[in-house]
């Protein structure tokens, strides 16, 4: 469907009850509908999805879901499992869920699938022969560490599942991440390690990344240096959809995987992006976890619409960012091992959806992808959940919690559950002018005090949130939460009409430090860009060294 969304007659209608919803406090569309929670909640892959906290009625929910069916979602859910090549821009399919199907998906007359399944029997090979050491360094010696250098996509994900599931993690390899070109990452992972056992991971699509092949050409030399050159290559794997490349420049032939050109970097943890995932916590448990997000894929495909948990958290995004003008949303895991998900979701979705043009490249006249932001609870509670109580910004949030610890330290759980579940209830509830005053008076002040203080300790309430609770942290129920992601995102790329799949501002941004990497290497003065640019180049290299 082409023209302007804001044409639609559900975003019309949704936009004349957006007045009336304006009227609604969740403090009283919980108190007069005893039934809400068990129509709000719904669970799919060890997950509970609760909506009830949200500033939508019935009526809500049947305008949001006809918006849906008037943008013709479930043709292009189907279009996306099918392999249709969505990805227009770039004229290619986005196939992630393929990497994690059971069933036969073709493209181009061939079942990806049996492509797919070919590389996952040789990352379970390769990672026996690193754990039995018959793959070993050039000396004979095990590995016993393992450096993944990637950026994006070929980073985000494996450094978040490795640390979410350290409980399941092997006693070895250890595991690393590097991904920022600053030296100081690189040089503070090789500080502590031995070139005679350790294993490089050189993540690229491409296999071009300007950042990705700087790491990997310092930790090329850092162990030619320390081995020999002739024996680097036994020290490197790669993955990539450019295997010649990853040839060329000295990994072992016999550890190069692939991934193919219809995987979006940040939808590829369940290709041999996932290696290092593998190597971690073992192939079973990197095989339970795509089958989690398979089972949030059967969901995602089949559900209907209306209890269909991406589709619906996807429309509750599009009402808060569309219609009351929220420009930013919070992910806050009540799991230390989580801390990273608000980094992770920021590429999915940001990347994905922050578009200003739609898929017929007419620019929108509606709001897309807000900020995603966040941090592990309860560090948050005390950095910028005040902003969420009393701020002036509507920004809902996304709460997540497991019922059950790995550890056993006695006391920690229920104290992190009581603040889990008593944000949500602040953030709904709020406190009234009465509740305050009484609170106060109670605490026999002044009648002074009570004037002086009653606005400050008003608290709105009247915040939008989703509860989302895993029975335990495991392989399974994390890959469902991540596929639940992946497809709320597409679910609003479809409203938004905007394609998730390119990213042609990222691209600018490569393509310019390209250019200005020569000129910041030699010694004349730069005349080439914009005044500003050129006063910053110029004063940069006056001052790179030290005088």
């Amino acid at each position: 469907m082409t023209g302007s969304r804001t044409q639609l007659p559900a975003w019309q209608a949704l936009r004349e009850h957006h007045r009336a919803a304006q009227g609604f406090h969740l403090r009283e569309l919980i108190e007069r509908d005893a039934a809400r929670y068990e129509k709000c909640s719904f669970r799919s892959g060890g997950i509970l999805f609760d909506y009830s906290k949200h500033l939508v009625t019935d009526e809500t929910l049947r305008l949001l879901v006809e918006l849906a069916r008037q943008c013709d979602l479930p043709a292009w859910i189907e279009r996306l499992f099918s392999g249709e090549r969505i990805n227009t821009t770039e004229n290619r399919a986005a196939l992630h869920t393929a990497l994690r199907s059971q069933e036969p998906v073709v493209l181009d007359g061939r079942n990806v699938v049996a492509d797919v399944e070919d590389e996952l029997s040789r990352i379970r090979r390769f990672c026996e022969d690193v754990w039995n050491a018959k793959r070993h360094g050039s000396t004979g010696r095990a590995f016993t560490d393992v450096v993944n250098i990637g950026i994006g996509g070929s980073d985000l994900g494996p450094a978040f599942v490795t640390e979410a599931l350290v409980p399941y993690a092997r006693p070895h390899p250890r595991l690393h991440f590097v991904s920022n070109v600053d030296g100081a990452h690189l040089s503070g992972v090789l500080g502590d390690l031995d070139p005679e056992t350790t294993l490089f991971l050189v993540a690229s699509k491409t296999f071009t990344t300007l950042e990705t092949l700087a790491n990997a050409r310092s930790a090329r030399t850092w162990l030619a240096a320390k081995l020999g050159g002739g024996t680097v290559a036994r020290h490197f794997a790669a993955i990539t959809a450019n295997p010649a490349a990853a040839r060329e420049f000295g990994a072992d032939p016999d550890a190069v995987f692939e991934f193919w050109d219809w995987v979006g970097g940040r939808y590829s943890l369940w290709s041999a992006v996932g290696l290092p995932v593998a190597l971690a916590i073992g192939v079973q448990h990197f095989d339970a976890l795509r089958r989690g997000a398979r089972e949030m894929d059967e969901h995602f495909r089949r559900a209907p619409l209306e209890r269909n948990v991406p589709v619906l958290a996807g429309l509750l995004g599009v009402w808060y960012i569309d219609f009351f003008g929220a420009a930013a949303h919070a992910v806050l895991p009540y799991d230390q091992r989580l801390k990273r998900l608000p980094d992770y979701l920021q590429q999915l979705e940001m990347e994905s959806n922050g578009k200003r043009v739609t898929r017929d490249g007419a620019t929108v006249d509606y709001a897309t992808a807000p900020v995603i932001f966040g941090a592990a609870g309860t560090n948050g509670q005390h950095a910028f959940y005040q902003l969420l109580h009393q701020g002036t910004l509507l920004i809902p949030a996304d709460f997540i919690a497991c019922c059950r610890p790995h550890h056993a330290l006695e006391g920690h759980h229920p104290a992190l559950l009581a603040n889990y579940f008593a944000q949500t209830e602040a953030l709904a509830r709020g406190k009234t002018t009465a509740e305050a005053e009484a609170e106060m008076r109670a605490r026999r002040m002044t009648e002074d005090h009570v004037a002086k203080l009653l606005p400050h300790r008003v608290c709105p309430g009247n915040r939008p949130t989703t509860s989302i609770l895993l029975d335990q942290l495991d392989p399974h129920a994390l890959g469902a939460l991540i596929a639940f992601y992946e497809h709320k995102t597409f679910v609003q790329s479809v409203i938004w009409n905007v394609n998730a799949f390119d990213q042609w501002g990222v691209e600018l941004g490569k393509e310019l430090a390209g250019r200005l990497l020569t000129e910041l290497e030699g010694e004349a003065p730069v005349s080439s860009h914009d005044a500003s640019t050129n006063g910053l180049i110029n004063h940069f290299k006056a001052h790179r060294q030290h005088r």
